[in-house]
């Protein structure tokens, strides 16, 4: 039986160059953006675990708010703008460059 994988258009892209410029493009958005998240994930749950006093500091003499708080939120805001960064090159280059795959291939 055949792996739909093995048939020779799927050969052919996997041999385009730009085939291969899109895996690495993506690859390295990807693995840059995760880290990115993750770092800031991380350091955040370092600080919560081995200096939380820092974090419940208030945000200023007369608040009820902790700096935790928008620190906090802040990683989840930058979470939903990386994927907005990603959504961008996705929906524009990435999308070129299998568009123009996707033609070179069929002809």
């Amino acid at each position: 039986m055949h792996s739909p994988a093995n048939t020779p258009v799927y050969e052919r892209v996997r041999r385009n160059p730009k085939f291969q410029e899109l895996v690495r493009q993506r690859s390295r958005l990807a693995l840059i953006l995760s880290a990115v998240v993750l770092v800031g994930y991380y350091s955040f749950m370092m600080v919560v675990a081995f200096a939380p006093d820092l974090l419940h500091k208030p945000m200023s003499d007369d608040s009820a708010l902790s700096v935790g708080f928008p620190i906090g939120a802040a990683i989840i805001i930058l979470s939903w703008l990386l994927t907005g960064v990603y959504s961008h090159f996705a929906n524009g280059r990435f999308q070129d460059l299998t568009d123009e795959i996707t033609r070179e291939t069929l002809q």
